[in-house]
């Protein structure tokens, strides 16, 4: 076949006359422009990094003060004030550049205004970072900014004025800040007081003084160290004892799920969706290496943190027996795909040029075709990546460390990115309500082994066209993901489009070699050990319930016309919804982001407030007049959002009580406040899904082009995980999972007691809804 001879740069037999090569110039051709691909990425990179670091200066600014200097000092003006005529005694003596004078004077103007401009750029940046240490501005209320935050937010501007690549902001942004010890304690407290009767309470507080002033203080000093010391005195910890330490299954327990579009569809073949959305996929990667994506801003002007997006490709977890590792390369040219039980490698390059859609398509359609069969224990390997992590580890390194095994797993563990062809449908359908639920239980464990979760993602490719996403949680958080999956949804929709026919625009190379098969040795040991941790996974995924809805009376609009924050409502109504579903209040987990500041992942914020639990219990009694009630909730509405501005800016209380408890075990300090504290469970875990981080399109415009966004397990045997994406105006997606082995927790009960605890606060506020 003449793709096969595409696919080596050459081919040789021995014969009676000696050694007869046979060259292919069309491989050779490839090979060529992939050196010059790889040269040209290292360019970008150099370039790049020179651009960045001199920000907010410029080569150009370089080149005014340069001439600035010069031109002063044929004017007879010597701004140097005498500095460079003592570099230019400094230069040494000689024959060579330094043989003429003017050619002296010149090299020292030079050097003088280099000193200067990069003066300059350290003042610039040390400024600009002091004046993003500033936080005031989040704690001012809508409509009243103080005439200090009005100059900040002038001198930020100015600062920042330059157009900025992605990771511009960088070393300019403040370092994560560790609060006082009084201070946390006072706000645990104050947390968990709605929670504990009076005799709890007073031996937590017993507990908490005692911490504060025996144990607390050693503590402290060497975390303050590390903060001065690392980057980030939370991350790190946080990603390895949090994330990588952890042994049990990433199904269901750690690895999220992101959907695509529900209301618009773009195509029912299933090979041409994929096509433009790999081909969008790569064409973010290569935004992403060339740093053209601007970086993500609050207010369009504060930046946050961006170094959660160097590991979204090319990435994979490798699992060992105590602890696991990111493994990063800097680049990959292929995904691994998996259908029907068997595995692919698909390459995204012809050369130095990425495939066209429309050749991405044939290839998938190649995959789809394909009536191979799966070899013995193939077909449901990729449960080990769902079990236990030892047993995947030990499975690894016995079955899989040489020959074709290692060649095939290096191929999956060295891809882009994973993508599974399902040969299921799933889709939203409003008439339907289970569809949604079904959609996202396929999304977030499959049937155990046609995902890879240890993949930095698992693109999901179902037979009617639509998509979405699984994604490990180790490397980043939920808003990371989702901008890349804005930015592929926008360019799929409204950049590359598909004929009329539903296929990719334009014409396939024929001639492309076809998807590689991974070969695989498995002996009967290791197809013992998959099936072993493929019941494991099956286990736990049997066991979530999944209810999935769209809220449809209302969204961000109305809620607006309560004056407060849309979360803020949200989650006051998840309080009053748990308690009617429950019958108590429980320690509630809702993540908010700490990146504002370098390498800040996410803080805690406790929903569940002396101020929201009041509100509850009046109006769970039914007996307390409109007034009464609407003063309430605005006082646990308020509470609630000072809360979160304090988690973001950070002055949380779960990351700090986090790392003390890591200091205390390096230093083999046993605190039984800590103890307590992080074995609480929690029984109620929220999170609010990004949205609209990159305009691609304008929502008003087109309205049905919403994501649901996505959602997780459970994070307590017997608790809820809830995600809730406010999607407009008018709808508010929730996600709702739960365990069906818990007598006490229904994720559709609790589902219905969200909606109508919804309806309720905005009937207190006689806010009018549409038609439900």
């Amino acid at each position: 076949m003449a793709e096969a001879h595409q696919a080596v740069a050459f081919q040789f037999t021995v014969t009676p006359d000696g050694v007869d090569f046979q060259l292919s110039r069309e491989a050779l051709k490839h090979v060529y422009l992939s050196g010059i691909n790889s040269w040209k990425k290292r360019l970008i990179r150099i370039k790049n990094g020179i651009l960045r670091g001199v920000y907010p200066g410029s080569p150009t600014s370089w080149l005014v003060v340069i001439m600035a200097t010069v031109g002063s000092s044929y004017c007879n003006v010597d701004i140097s004030m005498g500095l460079v005529c003592h570099i230019q005694r400094c230069l040494p003596e000689g024959c060579g550049p330094y043989q003429t004078p003017q050619t002296r004077a010149l090299l020292s103007m030079a050097i003088f205004s280099t000193g200067v401009w990069m003066t300059g750029i350290f003042f610039f940046r040390q400024t600009l970072k002091l004046l993003l240490s500033y936080h005031g501005w989040m704690f001012e209320m809508h409509g009243q900014t103080s005439h200090f935050t009005k100059v900040w937010a002038i001198c930020v501007r100015l600062l920042s004025s330059r157009r900025p690549m992605l990771y511009s902001f960088q070393t300019s942004l403040p370092k994560l800040p560790v609060p006082s010890v009084p201070a946390t304690i006072q706000r645990y407290l104050e947390s968990v007081r709605p929670l504990l009767d009076n005799e709890e309470y007073y031996r937590m507080e017993m507990l908490a003084k005692e911490f504060q002033d025996k144990t607390a203080p050693r503590l402290q000093k060497y975390l303050v160290l590390k903060s001065w010391w690392a980057t980030n005195y939370v991350s790190d910890w946080w990603e390895e004892y949090i994330y990588l330490r952890g042994r049990t299954p990433l199904v269901v327990n750690s690895n999220y799920y992101v959907m695509d579009f529900v209301l618009v569809k773009n195509t029912d073949v299933q090979a041409a969706r994929l096509g433009n959305i790999v081909h969008a996929m790569i064409m973010y990667r290569r935004k992403l290496d060339r740093e053209e994506i601007k970086p993500v801003m609050a207010l369009g002007m504060v930046p946050m943190c961006s170094y959660q997006m160097e590991r979204m490709f090319n990435t994979t977890r490798i699992p060992g027996k105590k602890t696991d590792v990111l493994q990063h390369l800097s680049d990959s040219r292929h995904v691994a795909v998996y259908h029907k039980g068997r595995f692919f490698k698909v390459w995204l390059y012809e050369g130095s040029r990425l495939l066209k859609p429309r050749d991405l398509e044939m290839q998938f359609q190649r995959i789809l075709d394909d009536p191979s069969l799966p070899q013995p224990g193939e077909e449901r390997l990729a449960a080990l990546t769902a079990g236990g992590r030892v047993e995947w580890a030990q499975a690894r390194q016995a079955f899989f460390g040489s020959g074709k095994n290692k060649a095939s797993l290096d191929a999956i563990e060295r891809a882009a990115f994973f993508v599974a062809l399902d040969e299921e449908s799933h889709h939203y359908d409003p008439e339907d309500e289970a569809s949604l639920s079904l959609y996202g239980k396929a999304l977030l464990h499959g049937n155990c082994y046609n995902r890879w979760f240890d993949k930095s993602f698992t693109l999901i490719s179902f037979k009617n066209g639509h998509v979405g996403l699984n994604t490990e949680h180790a490397w980043a958080d939920a808003p990371i993901i989702g901008h890349l999956w804005e930015f592929v949804l926008g360019t799929d929709t409204f950049h590359l489009g598909y004929t009329e026919a539903g296929h990719c625009i334009g014409k396939s190379n024929s001639m492309l070699a076809p998807p590689q098969r991974l070969q695989w040795d498995i002996p009967d040991q290791c197809q013992a050990v998959i099936e072993s941790s493929y019941q494991v996974a099956k286990a736990l995924a049997d066991d979530v319930e999944l209810y999935c809805f769209q809220f449809l009376p209302f969204g961000k609009g109305l809620i607006k016309k309560c004056r407060t924050s849309p979360d803020a409502f949200v989650q006051i109504a998840l309080q009053l919804a748990h308690f009617r579903d429950r019958g108590r209040f429980c320690l509630t987990y809702e993540a908010s982001m700490t990146r504002m500041f370098r390498e800040g992942r996410t803080e805690t914020v406790r929903s569940c407030t002396s101020e929201s639990t009041a509100f509850v219990q009046a109006m769970v009694e039914g007996t307390h007049m409109k007034a009464h009630l609407q003063n309430l909730f605005r006082k646990a509405s308020e509470k609630h959002q000072n809360m979160y501005r304090l988690a973001m800016t950070g002055s949380g209380i779960d990351r700090h009580l986090f790392c003390l408890y890591v200091v205390s075990k390096y230093l083999g300090v046993s605190s039984p406040f800590l103890a307590e504290v992080l074995s609480e469970p929690w029984r109620l875990s929220t999170s609010q899904i990004a949205q609209f981080q990159i305009r691609m399109f304008d929502p008003d415009q087109y309205p049905n082009h919403l994501g649901p966004g996505g959602g997780f397990g459970p994070v307590a045997d017997d608790g809820y995980g809830v995600s809730y994406m406010i999607a407009g105006e008018n709808t508010i997606f929730f996600h709702v999972s739960s365990k069906f082995s818990s007598s006490e927790t229904n994720a559709q009960r609790f589902g219905n007691h969200i909606r109508q605890a919804l309806l309720d606060i905005a009937d207190l506020f006689q806010v009018p809804k549409a038609d439900s």
